[in-house]
């Protein structure tokens, strides 16, 4: 494999990182946050869906800013699944 495919896989897999990656942990950290913060219900999801956008484009220049494609994917997964099985605990019936 030339140097030349090599950065054109790692560019795609960050773009591939970024935008599944990144959609899949903004999402589950929207849904988290509607669960934990002490608001009414539909304020809650609606300031959590807001802040989501920044935490989107934070997670996309971040992807990016990485040394490498794995660590990209590694900094998305390991906190994805964190926040996903809190998602899961807090949910109601999840963790029951």
């Amino acid at each position: 494999m030339t140097s030349i495919t090599r950065d054109r896989l790692a560019v795609a897999s960050r773009i591939l990182a970024a935008v599944v990656g990144g959609y899949a942990l903004t999402a589950a950290i929207a849904i988290l946050l509607a669960l934990v913060w002490p608001i009414p219900k539909a304020e809650a999801v609606l300031a959590s869906t807001m802040l989501s956008f920044v935490i989107y484009a934070a997670v996309v220049i971040w992807v990016f800013a990485t040394r490498s494609a794995a660590r990209a994917w590694v900094g998305l997964l390991v906190p994805l699944a964190v926040v996903g099985l809190l998602c899961w605990w807090l949910m109601p019936g999840g963790g029951a």
